[in-house]
């Protein structure tokens, strides 16, 4: 077993975030570096003690997360209206929220995978437990206090369809687990050099073989699937659809005053590309009417666009519905960040409302039982969520709706297309990010909600980025940012149930459930 030095430790801590940022989408991208960039920390909790590993693993996670995350500061800052120094604030707490899972997975990995206790350990285990350990921990930061599932590591993979077609096996985490696996076999590679290593333990040779078999399944599937599902698609049922994306200015959103401008820009835009008569549907962003359809005079003006054109009309607002009234007048009423469906007569045809709020973003959570924080609710807003994942019907398209960052969840646009959906539609406002790597990494999730369920997915972002995302998860087209435009494009219907829509989706709990069983009847070590 190999001795770092302080110098070397302390280097090799630094390594990993370095290769991560590099890797994820943004700034660089350069995808692969995924496939070593966490061979330094694993090699770190090969060597080191369980305490020590989790402290290393917390403190790269920490600035791992510091550069993925910076744009926190944009959003509370520039957006929120906080100072500079609670803007840091919260960025640094999220990033310390985040990086807690690191140091448990470096102290799971060393405690139960390190030879700090035992020098023969065969090196197979860490091999193993490793993306194991990491899908499981990916998954439990997928719904504790919520949920903040951003930018798991598959996620880098992206900008390559032909090698991420196996997500729609078991999810983003089985890409994921593939990329952690290769990470543990470059530190079984580099372990087998040792001059005293024992090539004659069967169980470690049959088990480090078997991962090399899975790693070829999981890439091997993925480039058969993508041929075959890419011609299949060609031939498959189309639609044309045109997404606009107006860069409404976020300051000047909701003011009053500027409703109808805000409505006019989006016309405009949209009737640019009108003019052909072949376009079924048009999609707006998240929120695009900073008001109620339900009792607002400029209804009428979306009426006589949608009627004018013959066109359906797919767009964010918001909603409320009164449920219930009391005897002195007063009306309880519930507020929701809707997708409103409009049919070419200009009559609604249907509604989705967003089913996972924005924490502190768009409700307040235990408002109920600590009133002190109903203030807030002035400032952030009240929404209350939505329950249904049936989708909108417009003749032969079922849209299934994913509004703002709902499409870094796969469970919704699962529910979607087993309730079937044959087309994903994400309507969001990216503004908030502004110029950052948000927007960037918020895309990429997108694309593999599709590649998961074998449907089309259109997105349409205020800012950017808005495109078209085909079944396999190549981006047929795409806006730049902050850049007012409309786009269309033939979309493929596609009616395929995949293996993750059935039950592929359980891979990341599996992952987890054995994590349980480890610590549960796992041997105690000295």
């Amino acid at each position: 077993m190999a001795k770092f030095s302080p110098r070397v430790t302390l280097g090799l801590g630094f390594l990993t975030p370095l290769l991560l940022g590099l890797a994820m989408p943004g700034r660089v991208g350069f995808w692969p570096l995924l496939f070593v960039a966490i061979v330094p920390l694993l090699h770190l909790c090969l060597s080191l003690p369980p305490k020590r590993s989790c402290l290393f693993g917390f403190a790269t996670g920490f600035l791992y997360h510091l550069f993925l995350l910076y744009w926190i500061v944009i959003v509370v800052g520039r957006y929120g209206g906080l100072p500079l120094y609670l803007s840091l604030g919260a960025l640094v707490l999220l990033a310390l929220y985040m990086s807690c899972f690191w140091g448990v997975f470096c102290f799971l990995l060393s405690a139960f995978a390190g030879r700090s206790w035992n020098k023969e350990r065969s090196i197979s285990t860490l091999v193993w437990l490793a993306p194991v350990l990491w899908v499981a921990l990916d998954y439990l930061r997928s719904f504790l206090f919520s949920g903040f599932p951003w930018m798991d590591i598959g996620y880098g993979l992206y900008s390559q369809p032909r090698l991420i077609q196996a997500a729609d096996l078991g999810g983003h985490h089985a890409v994921s687990f593939a990329l952690l696996l290769c990470n543990s076999l470059v530190v079984a590679i580099i372990d087998r050099q040792r001059s005293d290593v024992r090539w004659n333990i069967r169980m470690e040779r049959r088990l480090l073989l078997l991962a090399c078999g899975f790693l070829v399944f999981i890439f091997g599937y993925s480039i058969l699937r993508y041929d075959i599902v890419s011609s299949a698609v060609s031939r498959g049922l189309q639609s044309k659809i045109a997404v606009v994306q107006g860069n409404v200015d976020q300051a000047e959103k909701w003011t009053p005053g500027k409703k109808e401008q805000t409505v006019a820009t989006y016309v405009r835009l949209a009737e640019e590309l009108l003019a052909q008569r072949d376009t079924e549907l048009v999609v707006w962003p998240e929120t695009a009417l900073p008001f109620y359809l339900q009792n607002d005079p400029l209804a009428s003006r979306i009426a006589q666009f949608v009627t004018a054109n013959n066109i359906w009309l797919l767009t964010g607002a918001p909603a409320y519905s009164i449920t219930g009234t009391h005897a002195d007048g007063r009306r309880d009423v519930d507020y929701f960040n809707a997708a409103v469906l409009i049919d070419a007569g200009g009559r609604l045809a249907g509604q989705y409302q967003k089913q996972h709020l924005v924490p502190f973003g768009e409700y307040v959570p235990f408002k109920k039982y600590m009133p002190f924080l109903s203030p807030l609710v002035v400032s952030v807003g009240d929404f209350t969520a939505g329950h249904s994942s049936e989708p909108l019907v417009m003749g032969k398209i079922r849209m299934g709706v994913l509004v703002c960052f709902e499409s870094i969840f796969p469970e919704i646009a699962r529910k979607s297309a087993a309730a079937g959906a044959n087309l994903l539609v994400n309507l969001t406002n990216d503004a908030w990010y502004g110029r950052s790597s948000a927007p960037y990494q918020s895309m990429a999730m997108s694309v593999f909600r599709a590649v998961e369920t074998k449907r089309s997915l259109v997105r349409a972002a205020n800012t950017g980025i808005s495109g078209f995302v085909d079944p396999v998860g190549n981006i047929i087209k795409r806006t730049e940012l902050f850049v007012p435009t409309a786009l269309a494009s033939y979309v493929t219907l596609w009616d395929e149930e995949t293996i993750f829509t059935r039950n592929g989706y359980l891979f990341g709990a599996c992952c987890l459930c054995g994590i349980v069983a480890l610590l549960l009847f796992g041997r105690k070590r000295a």
